[in-house]
């Protein structure tokens, strides 16, 4: 099993959990978050014709799954093709981290591992 975070565009959400759910995830969350990588900020127009690149946090949306191991190739090519902006994407259109999950556990029942996904 493999947990696979993503952060995408937030406008990009729907389209994204639609991919995922078709690819074979049954479960996710998602959460709202702020962060800033190689987008660096944004540009704003100053009142003079100018810009000027702000560099404070971006809100993103993280998006995190559990899945088996044999979905985690297609999961991880719908979140890319859903959450890119474009035929070539663009900066700021998010990461995906994948990593290792050893045991999962149901509260409610205690079935463990794919039972429990």
């Amino acid at each position: 099993m493999v947990k696979i975070e993503a952060i995408i565009r937030p406008e990009k959400m729907n389209s994204v959990i639609d991919a995922v759910t078709e690819a074979g995830s049954t479960g996710y969350h998602v959460v709202n978050v702020t962060g800033k990588g190689t987008q660096q900020g944004v540009e704003v127009m100053t009142g003079r014709g100018t810009t000027m690149t702000t560099r404070s946090a971006l809100p993103k949306t993280l998006l995190s799954l559990v899945v088996d191991d044999d979905k985690k190739d297609p999961v991880v090519k719908a979140i890319i093709e859903s959450a890119k902006s474009g035929e070539n994407g663009e900066i700021g259109d998010g990461k995906i981290f994948v990593s290792p999950i050893s045991e999962v556990i149901r509260v409610r029942t205690g079935e463990t591992n794919e039972s429990a996904l």
